[in-house]
């Protein structure tokens, strides 16, 4: 895990998390770390289990110089799609953060500029820069915890366990109980549309 992209700059580092899901918003977060920070188990946070994730997103909220997250709505997804939902989501991140960054780390390969600073786009930027591996983690929490929640009012679609992942039991419940107003009508569901012919069908 590298530290910083380069010396003598502040580095922000921007991730997403449930971009690939049926259902629920698109999180993202913004994290400039202080060039000391460490932390052993840092790292892409799909490759932790959740017991670690939310261990490092306490040491990161505390440590970090400054973060933010933010999240853009199904329905936005619905109307601009779920990449620009995805950039717009780390822009609006980018807002809240207290201290202006030099530089911008972007994982992935595709972003929209921001006032102006440079950035860049590094493809699996979460394993490999630590600022990037941080925004992944508070990214994924923070939707994971919006989606346990939500699971309270719509117990039937299992998103407590699946985070509105298109899961078997997602999709089965799906079949049964159709969509509800969170999930994601105009992209997800449509080009997924092969995941509702036959839900029972992988079940042996």
């Amino acid at each position: 895990m590298i530290s910083s992209f380069s010396d003598n700059t502040i580095e922000a580092g921007c991730d997403e998390a449930g971009r690939g899901c049926l259902a629920g918003p698109v999180f993202a977060a913004a994290v400039i770390l202080p060039r000391d920070f460490y932390h052993p188990l840092l790292n892409d946070s799909k490759q932790l289990t959740e017991k670690k994730r939310l261990l490092l997103k306490d040491f990161i909220e505390k440590n970090a110089l400054s973060y933010g997250v933010r999240s853009v709505s199904e329905k936005e997804i619905d109307q601009i799609n779920i990449l620009n939902a995805s950039i717009r989501a780390m822009h609006l991140a980018l807002n809240d953060l207290t201290v202006v960054p030099d530089l911008l780390l972007i994982d992935g390969n595709k972003f929209s500029p921001y006032k102006n600073i440079q950035h860049h786009c590094i493809i699996k930027g979460d394993s490999k820069y630590a600022c990037i591996a941080a925004a992944s983690i508070l990214a994924k929490t923070y939707r994971d915890a919006y989606m346990k929640k939500l699971s309270l009012t719509f117990p039937s679609y299992g998103w407590e366990t699946n985070k509105g992942y298109a899961t078997l039991a997602h999709r089965i419940a799906l079949v049964n109980n159709g969509p509800t107003r969170y999930h994601r009508k105009s992209f997800t569901l449509k080009n997924q549309r092969s995941l509702f012919r036959n839900p029972l069908e992988n079940m042996d």
